[in-house]
């Protein structure tokens, strides 16, 4: 029986395989998510957003960054250089393969397979001639034929190349492995042991540890825990929060501590800068000892913040701070909102404590409006536009036009609308309309239903009251452009109307009103049969609808790339996204959690739960839609509830009614039977 051989590879060759397989595995996945995406696709893309966003910090920043980065360079370098050396080892291995093939030795005498004996004595006369080392041939070579030709003239050796593949017979069982041979030699023991106790004791033990302390100190939104449990605590501390309050809790955020966050920085200059920016905002309660907010790194974001919303010019290394802090306010915020929703959460489920106030969260929201665009909270929306100053507003809200927001920009005629901003010139009045024209316009449509239930409009103690709203997004030039056509079309109508009434009247007046009516019921009952059946085909089909989009819902994946918001002040680029949430404005309480909507490109449909209040009678909720980009578009929709009583408790009530009704029914039986009985005694 043959044996078995483990042998490594003194020559070297199988070990290219292993290292051909290795570095395939590296530059094959990494080529296709490090390769840089075409420049040429990301420059058209700028190209086209130039018109409206050339003026916003953002794309100023982005086109410096395209054309001074060199990251895209050396990614395809190294990348480039992973493939040269995967392609050498490919040519390598390639070369390597004669070495592993089958032996044949009617291969090596250049005979037909099953050659006579005759045949193979002749050529192998032919081949000594030409081969052999005393007619100057090639030693190593004859060797071969020799070898072949023995092979094929002994019985026995051809019996066992037939049998064994092999003339000599059965052989050891060879396993190579892919490893040169230095590494196991006694020599080389020490150098290899201290690789080894390097790279699985020293190496992956940092590289592990330095991964899972950094994963554990932050929360699935790449936020600080440390953070989180901040704003629990100050939420939770003060329900009802003003903005002032706010921003002083934002800015205490650990992102902005140098010791936590090592993108943050202290510099020496801010000892002399940030007063400098305090005198200049006024009163931002510095002497407040209260920590974090008296620690310097909180006062320095504060500062920053308030100027960024003052829309103040500060030195160039405090403006790169004041970047870094704005970038990374928008994600705290939304961390506030979280933990704002989780207490609120809390409160209803367990009690004991007071939820944040329906006025704290919408503070958050409108914080990361004003942060996003750059504003205070008491200035005019108009300022989001390009060219448009304090000084500017003067003419928007006089008595002739009365435009206090965008939606009232956007209803002025043309030439009302020139005229009440002759001050910007032609090619600035372009612009601004242009800028105008991108920003959205959302129409809001409301459905409240009881899901999985027969009666999907009764609503019941335990039920889960459910509100689809569908989000429709335009730009405002469409709106603009359709209002404009429907009033052309509406004049075109009312002329058309007038010229037809008269000859319609004369017609109308041609049947009797008997017969009118009697048509009127008669196409009014069948009216009604055909509305009943189509709206139980109309709910089926709604219901069956749900169910597919919920599906759908859970096995795709939509970009969160948007619409780039228009915003002159913010220094990266950021895609429209809204809040979309049920509050009761008179509680002061959220009805329903709020949902981030972050894939808004045309249409949207979102379903809101909630359960049923406890108590019968007609509630008045809110639905709310706030952006977290812009200023003054916020719409909110009145939302009516009405709890009725469970099932159980109408039956119980209407079979006591059934009874009473029947007692009453049998009195007066009887009083009538008397009165009868008295009567014809008379």
């Amino acid at each position: 029986m043959a044996g078995q051989q483990f042998q490594y590879d003194d020559s070297g060759n199988t070990f290219f395989y292993f290292l051909t397989s290795f570095v395939g595995l590296i530059v094959i996945p990494a080529t296709y998510y490090l390769w840089p995406r075409d420049q040429n696709a990301e420059q058209l893309r700028l190209k086209s957003l130039r018109r409206v966003h050339g003026r916003c910090l953002w794309y100023r920043l982005r086109l410096m960054k395209s054309q001074q980065s060199i990251v895209p360079t050396l990614k395809k370098a190294a990348l480039l250089f992973g493939w040269a050396v995967f392609l050498l080892l490919a040519y390598k291995v390639s070369k390597l393969d004669r070495e592993y093939q089958e032996y044949n030795p009617y291969e090596v005498l250049n005979l037909d397979p099953g050659a006579s004996l005759s045949e193979i004595k002749k050529q192998y006369r032919v081949l000594s001639l030409k081969f052999h080392p005393d007619k100057g041939g090639d030693e190593a070579t004859f060797m071969r034929i020799a070898k072949a030709y023995a092979a094929l003239t002994n019985e026995q050796s051809r019996q066992n190349w037939e049998m064994y593949g092999n003339p000599d017979g059965p052989g050891a069982t060879s396993f190579g492995i892919a490893l040169p041979a230095w590494i196991v030699d006694q020599k080389n023991s020490m150098l290899v042991l201290l690789v080894y106790g390097l790279a699985f004791m020293v190496i992956l033990p940092v590289v592990v540890g330095t991964w899972w302390y950094r994963s554990i100190r932050y929360s699935g939104d790449q936020i600080l825990i440390n953070t989180t449990q901040l704003f629990m605590h100050f939420m939770y501390k003060t329900p009802n929060m003003n903005m002032k309050r706010l921003a002083m809790v934002l800015t205490a955020a650990f992102e902005f501590d140098p010791r936590s966050n090592k993108e943050a920085t202290i510099r020496p200059t801010d000892n002399i800068e940030v007063p400098q920016l305090i005198r200049e905002l006024g009163n931002i309660n510095v002497k407040k000892k209260e920590p974090p907010f008296c620690y310097p790194y909180s006062l320095k974001a504060r500062v920053l913040v308030l100027a960024h919303l003052a829309r103040m010019e500060v030195s160039e290394d405090l403006e790169e701070d004041q970047r870094f802090v704005v970038r990374k306010s928008p994600a705290l915020l939304q961390e506030m909102v979280n933990v704002g929703c989780q207490l609120t959460m809390m409160a209803n489920s367990r009690g004991g404590f007071h939820a944040p106030r329906l006025v704290s969260i919408e503070n958050c929201m409108k914080l990361t409006q004003m942060i996003v665009q750059g504003l205070q909270e008491s200035k005019s929306p108009l300022l989001q536009l390009p060219h448009f100053e304090e000084e500017h507003l003067r003419y928007c809200i006089s008595k002739k036009y009365k435009v206090r927001s965008l939606q009232d920009l956007v209803s002025l005629k043309d030439s009302d609308r020139r005229s009440m901003l002759r001050f910007l010139g032609e090619e600035k009045y372009d612009e601004v309309m242009a800028v105008l024209g991108s920003f959205p316009h959302i129409t809001m449509e409301t459905k409240l239903q009881v899901l999985d239930d027969e009666d999907s409009n009764n609503i019941t103690a335990g039920s889960i009251v459910t509100v689809t709203v569908t989000l429709t997004r335009k730009r405002m030039a469409e709106v603009v452009a359709a209002a404009a056509a429907a009033a052309a079309a509406k004049e075109e109508e009312e002329e058309g109307s007038d010229k037809a009434s008269e000859s319609d009247e004369g017609e109308a007046n041609k049947d009797s009103p008997s017969e009118r009516d009697e048509e009127s019921d008669k196409q009014s009952d069948t009216e009604v049969d055909e509305i009943a059946g189509d709206d139980e085909e109309q709910e089926w089909e709604a219901l069956q609808q749900s169910i597919q989009r919920r599906e759908r819902a859970l096995l795709e994946t939509k970009s969160k790339v948007t619409h780039p918001v228009y915003s002159l002040y913010f220094p990266e680029e950021k895609q429209e996204w809204w809040w979309l949430y049920i509050a009761d404005r008179r509680e002061q309480t959220l009805v329903s959690m709020p949902y981030h909507v972050c894939t808004l490109k045309d249409t949207e449909e979102v379903e809101l739960k909630f359960p049923a209040p406890s108590k019968t009678g007609n509630y008045q909720y809110s639905v709310i839609l706030r952006s977290d980009s812009y200023l003054g578009l916020d719409q909110i929709k009145p939302l009516k509830v009405t709890r009725n009583l469970s099932i159980a408790v109408r039956m119980e009530l209407s079979s006591d009614f059934d009874e009473q009704l029947q007692n009453e029914e049998e009195n007066v039986c009887l009083k009538l039977s008397t009165f009868s009985c008295s009567t014809s005694k008379s």
